[in-house]
């Protein structure tokens, strides 16, 4: 797909804990795979992306998934997350954007930013004032991206994936609001 292309949005509901779980594990393997063991792909691809565990986080009122879809098919989805942030976030009422993923297919097409708009769309409508998230240091096409809508960086945190402790630098933007 070479075209920008606007998928529609919608809040994902528990019926799509399988959908989400699919699409969670395939775009995070598509993403990491060649940069970490499969050992420790596996673990964390297990212990992140059942269907069980989909459906107990999308059941839990601090948590929040938007999948975008074309035609009818999920090609990316962000979650969502009223967390505690780090203390390097300073900025008042913050929210975490845990995960924002697109299917390989469809990187560079827009459905990305298309995502990200309507996460900090929702945020806002939710009194919320600050968005911050968590981005591994070797991710330089996350990096970009989240640079591009403003997020900064503002410290480092720990990301276990599998055996292998990675760092990942904290960003934060003001999303605005009343």
């Amino acid at each position: 797909m070479n075209e920008k292309t606007q998928p529609s949005i919608r809040r994902a509901a528990v019926t799509d804990a399988e959908r989400l779980a699919e699409l969670g594990a395939q775009t995070f393997y598509d993403t990491f795979a060649a940069t970490n063991t499969p050992e420790d792909m596996t673990a964390y691809l297990s212990s992140s992306f059942s269907a069980a565990l989909q459906a107990a986080e999308l059941a839990d009122t601090n948590t929040r998934f938007l999948i975008a879809e074309i035609d009818g098919t999920a090609v990316g989805y962000a979650k969502l997350q009223s967390n505690p942030s780090p203390p390097c976030v300073t900025g008042s009422s913050p929210i975490e954007l845990c995960r924002l993923y697109v299917s390989r297919t469809v990187i560079g097409s827009g459905v990305g930013a298309a995502l990200m708009q309507a996460c900090i769309d929702e945020s806002k409508a939710e009194g919320y004032k600050t968005m911050w998230l968590g981005v591994w240091e070797r991710n330089e096409r996350a990096k970009k991206f989240y640079e591009r809508w403003g997020f900064q960086v503002a410290g480092e945190q720990n990301f276990q994936l599998g055996s292998d402790a990675q760092t990942d630098w904290v960003m934060y933007r003001d999303i605005g609001g009343d």
